[in-house]
């Protein structure tokens, strides 16, 4: 790609590139220590020292990063692998293991499933694709990133059989797919076999390792290729900065990384590969895309284990790097954000369930109740308000038959989906009325007849009472228990008890007046009542650094930067959800990143 004229007059304050390395030696000139942020050096003008090197360093043992990292070593580079974490995996480690990869793979074939990388192509291009609300899918992808992912997506099904991954034995299907096409079934499922699932500190029964579905059977298997092929793992090493030849311009050279209060600077001879798994729990970042998400949204999927702090995209963006995709983070479809599946604990991802032996529990502190039935339980927002019916469902996802019929590319498509403009996700942010975003705290309320019902155990570990789980023998005294942090005033006693005597009243009469709860069925009225905090979840990343097909990072001038790449949910232009495309994208980065030529053989 054609690089922007850079201004002569410019030129002539610069080294040249000859010079540039025969005073650097080792590839690192007096105009990059701005990015090293080595002051003292800075100040002497002193070469960076390079504690450690490699032809490819990078950042995130993900389902991003271990790809990337495998695919370079098999293509002849050295690789060194950092991740802030004190165990690789990421979110994948504790996530679903669902796999959503198609285009004619050989598990396709073998269940009579057509399909080919056209066919999943057009799919995940198809503007006309809409949900119930009106949000479309796929129309703001970037398609030469879909192009891209689509031409590798059954290679890349194939090679992780090759490097060890053990998937269900079953035909593709959709269970946990989103965004992920409509005219083919393309979802597998990594089988967790004898590893240790970090949620629960112990292994599955051995009658579900290769029924049941989980990330430990996609991310254990890599880790052992990764160290099979040599590949240097580096964990608890956090980045804290790329390192460029000059601020914003030039090759990127390596990173600055800090382990256990130590810093130390890692080389790239040929290039970094950012996987370091998108910007969900960085508060002020994702809230460029959503001002709505602030801190009270505290319950990140993935959290404790990994956590998506952006700082990949905020290496990138330091450096020239630019952001792109933006729309796929606010497109109100799929797992972007989840309804709470479990309430009374700070992490209540309807798709983790923490359990006492996890080595993360003593940050859980909860394992939370999972809501059954949602006519046991009333919402009520930081008012003590009802606000929604609280049966009222996730953002819905297009995946295979949901638009029926179906014509590629066809207005029509959208004319056969029936309007539906409600979710109980955009009543959860809305907010109550005052001049501060964020829609603050939801508690579920229920009685003990309730948690009878739902054979809940109303005390710890299965709650929080640490802010997130309170009771009491009157409803109006439970309001006053209510004190949470993100609680900005207390919740009226008067208040609370009107929300629940309406709602009792709506049971009598067999219907809710206010938002339509289908036939409400219990009232709540037998004591000790509870208030359990059930706040949506903050999920997927879906915009993060502009890419192009090969995973190279572009900054705000169309242009490549030199010797960086990115893959997964740190790159944006693509809103499928789930694993695939971190797969994907990894393998594309290692395969691209290892054939570059160093920065020492182009000067």
């Amino acid at each position: 790609m054609a690089r922007a004229p850079q201004d002569k007059s410019q030129d002539k304050k610069r080294l040249s590139r000859r010079d540039f390395v025969k005073t650097a030696g080792v590839g690192v000139g007096a105009a990059a220590l701005s990015s090293l942020g080595t002051d003292q050096a800075e100040a002497q003008g002193r070469l960076p020292h390079w504690d450690k090197q490699a032809d490819i360093v990078v950042v995130g043992a993900g389902a991003a990063g271990l790809p990337a990292a495998i695919e370079a070593t098999e293509n002849g580079a050295s690789v060194i692998l950092i991740d802030a974490n004190f165990d690789i995996g990421g979110h994948a480690m504790v996530s679903g293991g669902n796999v959503a990869l198609g285009g004619g793979t050989s598990r396709q074939k073998k269940y009579g499933i057509e399909d080919s990388a056209d066919l999943l192509f057009a799919d995940l291009t198809d503007w006309s694709v809409v949900e119930p609300n009106g949000f479309p899918d796929y129309r703001y992808n970037d398609k030469e990133i879909i192009r891209s992912f689509a031409d590798n997506s059954a290679p890349t099904f194939e090679w992780l059989v090759a490097h060890g991954v053990t998937f269900v034995e079953k035909a593709p299907d959709n269970q946990g797919a989103g965004a992920a096409g409509n005219s083919a079934l393309r979802e597998n499922h990594s089988a967790p076999m004898d590893f240790v699932r970090m949620q629960t500190g112990k292994a599955v029964d051995p009658s579900q390792a290769t029924t049941m579905s989980s990330g430990v059977g996609l991310v254990r298997p890599l880790e052992a290729a990764a160290r099979k092929a040599n590949v240097q793992i580096l964990l608890k090493h956090k980045m804290s900065g790329l390192v460029r030849q000059s601020p914003t311009s030039g090759r990127v050279l390596g990173l600055k990384a800090t382990s256990e209060g130590k810093t130390l600077n890692i080389r790239a001879r040929k290039a970094v590969i950012l996987a370091t798994g998108g910007s969900s729990n960085n508060v002020n970042f994702r809230r460029m895309f959503d001002v709505r998400l602030t801190e009270e949204y505290n319950g990140v999927a993935g959290e404790p284990y990994s956590f998506q702090d952006g700082s990949g995209e905020l290496a990138g963006l330091a450096i020239g790097a630019s952001l792109w995709g933006a729309y796929n983070q606010v497109g109100e479809y799929g797992d972007r954000l989840t309804k709470a599946g479990r309430i009374g604990t700070q992490y209540g991802y309807r798709n983790l369930e923490w359990q006492p032996g996890s080595p993360l529990f003593h940050l859980v502190r909860a394992v939370g109740l999972n809501v059954k039935d949602y006519q046991n339980v009333i919402l009520v927002n930081q008012l003590g308000m009802r606000f929604y019916d609280e049966t009222a469902g996730q953002y819905t996802a297009n995946n295979f038959h949901a638009v029926t019929p179906y014509k590629p590319g066809s207005y029509l498509n959208a004319a056969n989906i029936k309007y539906n403009p409600a979710n109980f996700l955009d009543a959860a942010l809305a907010g109550t009325g005052e001049a501060v975003n964020g829609g603050g705290p939801i508690w579920a309320i229920f009685d003990a007849d309730a948690a009878k019902r739902e054979e809940w155990t109303v005390a710890p570990p299965y709650v929080d009472p640490d802010g997130y789980f309170f009771s009491a023998k009157s409803v109006s005294a439970l309001a006053a228990a209510i004190v949470n942090k993100y609680q900005r005033k207390p919740i009226s006693g008067d208040a609370l008890e009107k929300s629940v005597a309406r709602y009792n009243s709506f049971v009598d009469a067999g219907n809710d007046a206010d938002f339509g709860k289908p036939t409400p069925k219990y009232k709540i009225q037998t004591p000790p009542f509870y208030a359990a905090w059930a706040m949506p979840v903050v999920h997927d990343t879906r915009a993060g650094l502009r890419i192009n097909g090969k995973c190279q990072v572009i900054d705000f001038s169309g242009n490549v930067i030199p010797g960086l790449y990115c893959a997964g949910e740190s790159a944006g232009g693509f809103g499928l959800h789930g694993l695939a495309r971190c797969l994907v994208q990894g393998r594309i980065a290692g395969k691209n990143a290892a054939s570059e030529t160093s920065e020492i053989s182009k000067a």
